[in-house]
């Protein structure tokens, strides 16, 4: 089996776990519900703000810090958006440890 096959082979296992099979789910969930959607692409939007501000050393990183968990506060309470917002950390904590694990194999040659 050739390298290819083998990362093939992971995308195809990786759309078979739970992770993935419930983050699709939620997400299509929130795509068919205009409301919670605007306001996930709000919070998403207000999330790079705040990495940017963050790099750059802004000071108008706190106000957007409190922008961010209040309308983090105003989406978990809606069980589309909880859903959604769960699902997406736990399906990202599993593709970082993917990454971690190539990483760590490979970082002889890389770093």
């Amino acid at each position: 089996m050739n390298i290819y096959d083998t990362a093939n082979k992971l995308a195809s296992e990786i759309k078979e776990t739970e992770e993935y099979k419930t983050y699709k789910t939620a997400k299509q969930n929130l795509e068919s519900n205009a409301e919670i959607k605007n306001k996930m692409q709000e919070f998403d939007k207000l999330r790079v703000e705040m990495q940017k501000a963050m790099l750059k050393g802004e000071s108008n990183s706190e106000e957007l810090s409190v922008k961010i968990q209040n309308l983090y506060t105003e989406l978990y309470q809606d069980e589309t958006a909880k859903n959604y917002l769960e699902s997406e950390m736990r399906f990202s904590v599993m593709v970082t440890d993917i990454n971690k694990i190539i990483s760590e194999a490979i970082k002889d040659v890389i770093g």
